[in-house]
């Protein structure tokens, strides 16, 4: 575990790398803002080629995430931000507690995500039928009931305090 650290203007440089079944799916670099023990949170540019619509968000370049990982928990939340600063909503991914180690935060995706929008009118459960067909249920049903429970809490938080009140995000400026 790492020491914790405060945002600095000269904010630490770390890999971020979200790892799915057992290879790297995705590493991009971010910037660490804070680092209390339990929660690591970066600040990143939109990693993907291009923009990604998805339906219910479009993700492009100029979009920043603020991403906060747990050590403790089975979830990421990503603040996205569009170019101007506002807030999209919240993207987040169902993962086994984040490592990091010498400059890299490692996550595993486990295939369930939660969308919830700005205004928080829009909240999705997402990709159960993945997580369904993935081998992880019969694998490691442990895990899997820890996956669920994990989206199960982030619906129940969305629906009810919101995610930034109820995990004590705080909405640092996107840029």
């Amino acid at each position: 575990m790492s020491a914790p650290s405060a945002e600095t203007a000269d904010a630490e440089a770390v890999e971020v790398v979200l790892r799915k079944a057992g290879r790297t799916k995705i590493r991009y670099p971010a910037r660490l803002l804070a680092d209390d023990g339990t929660r690591v949170t970066v600040r990143a540019p939109w990693a993907g080629a291009g923009a990604r619509d998805f339906g219910f968000v479009r993700f492009e370049p100029g979009d920043v995430f603020v991403e906060h990982f747990w050590r403790d928990r089975w979830y990421a939340v990503k603040e996205v931000y569009a170019p101007d600063g506002s807030l999209k909503g919240w993207y987040c991914d169902v993962t086994r507690p984040a490592t990091l180690a010498d400059g890299v935060l490692t996550v595993e995706d486990l295939d369930l995500d939660l969308w919830c929008s700005a205004d928080r009118t829009t909240i999705l459960r997402l990709d159960e039928d993945e997580f369904a067909a993935s081998a992880l249920p019969t694998a490691d049903p442990a895990a899997a009931a820890a996956a669920r429970r994990a989206l199960d809490d982030l619906e129940h938080l969305a629906r009810t305090a919101g995610l930034d009140r109820a995990l004590g995000l705080t909405r640092p400026a996107a840029r």
